[in-house]
Protein backbone atom coordinates (compact mmCIF):
# COMPACT_ATOMS: atom_id res chain seq x y z
CA UNK A 1 0.00 0.00 0.00
CA UNK A 2 2.73 2.36 0.85
CA UNK A 3 4.69 1.79 -1.86
CA UNK A 4 1.63 2.68 -4.40
CA UNK A 5 1.03 5.59 -2.65
CA UNK A 6 5.00 6.76 -3.43
CA UNK A 7 4.53 5.72 -7.11
CA UNK A 8 1.27 7.66 -7.80
CA UNK A 9 3.74 10.46 -6.08
CA UNK A 10 6.47 10.07 -8.08
CA UNK A 11 4.13 10.32 -11.09
CA UNK A 12 2.64 13.51 -9.79
CA UNK A 13 6.23 14.66 -9.40
CA UNK A 14 6.86 14.01 -12.55
CA UNK A 15 3.71 15.54 -14.33
CA UNK A 16 4.48 18.74 -12.17
CA UNK A 17 7.84 18.60 -13.47
CA UNK A 18 6.31 18.28 -17.33
CA UNK A 19 4.13 20.77 -16.79
CA UNK A 20 6.59 23.49 -15.72
CA UNK A 21 9.08 22.35 -18.67
CA UNK A 22 5.70 22.94 -21.22
CA UNK A 23 5.31 26.62 -19.61
CA UNK A 24 8.89 27.58 -20.37
CA UNK A 25 8.57 26.36 -24.00
CA UNK A 26 5.60 28.56 -24.23
CA UNK A 27 7.85 31.51 -22.80
CA UNK A 28 9.97 30.96 -25.37
CA UNK A 29 7.05 31.21 -28.32
CA UNK A 30 5.83 34.66 -26.68
CA UNK A 31 3.86 33.78 -23.47
CA UNK A 32 3.62 36.72 -20.71
CA UNK A 33 6.69 35.98 -18.38
CA UNK A 34 4.43 37.37 -15.64
CA UNK A 35 1.89 34.40 -16.14
CA UNK A 36 4.50 32.07 -16.87
CA UNK A 37 5.94 32.96 -13.55
CA UNK A 38 3.07 32.56 -11.45
CA UNK A 39 1.95 29.29 -13.55
CA UNK A 40 5.58 27.67 -12.21
CA UNK A 41 5.43 29.07 -8.78
CA UNK A 42 1.74 27.43 -8.25
CA UNK A 43 3.30 24.35 -9.69
CA UNK A 44 6.26 24.29 -7.82
CA UNK A 45 3.52 25.00 -4.40
CA UNK A 46 2.00 21.50 -5.68
CA UNK A 47 5.08 19.79 -5.80
CA UNK A 48 6.04 20.83 -2.46
CA UNK A 49 2.61 19.68 -0.86
CA UNK A 50 2.63 16.45 -2.13
CA UNK A 51 6.22 15.63 -0.96
CA UNK A 52 5.38 17.03 2.38
CA UNK A 53 2.14 15.24 2.24
CA UNK A 54 3.59 11.39 0.64
CA UNK A 55 7.06 11.38 1.01
CA UNK A 56 7.40 12.68 4.67
CA UNK A 57 4.33 11.05 5.79
CA UNK A 58 2.30 14.35 6.42
CA UNK A 59 -0.82 12.49 5.28
CA UNK A 60 -1.56 10.71 8.56
CA UNK A 61 -1.20 13.59 10.47
CA UNK A 62 -3.47 16.32 9.35
CA UNK A 63 -3.52 19.04 11.45
CA UNK A 64 0.34 19.05 10.99
CA UNK A 65 -0.68 18.75 7.19
CA UNK A 66 -2.98 21.80 7.16
CA UNK A 67 -0.23 24.06 9.31
CA UNK A 68 2.34 23.31 6.32
CA UNK A 69 -0.10 23.76 3.81
CA UNK A 70 -1.33 27.25 4.63
CA UNK A 71 2.72 28.64 6.03
CA UNK A 72 3.68 27.14 2.51
CA UNK A 73 0.83 28.53 0.56
CA UNK A 74 1.29 31.99 2.70
CA UNK A 75 4.74 31.71 1.83
CA UNK A 76 3.86 31.33 -1.96
CA UNK A 77 1.41 34.63 -2.50
CA UNK A 78 4.19 36.58 -1.14
CA UNK A 79 7.06 35.32 -3.39
CA UNK A 80 4.21 35.80 -6.12
CA UNK A 81 3.26 39.39 -5.33
CA UNK A 82 7.18 40.23 -5.09
CA UNK A 83 7.72 38.61 -8.05
CA UNK A 84 4.66 40.73 -10.03
CA UNK A 85 5.92 43.93 -7.83
CA UNK A 86 9.44 43.32 -9.11
CA UNK A 87 8.04 42.79 -13.10
CA UNK A 88 6.43 46.31 -13.07
CA UNK A 89 8.94 48.23 -11.28
CA UNK A 90 11.44 48.08 -14.46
Amino acid sequence: MKTDTLSKAWIWLIALSGGSAVVAVFVEQGMDRRIAGSVILALALLKSRTILSRYLGLSEAPSWRRGFNMVLTFYCVVLLGLYLIGGSVS
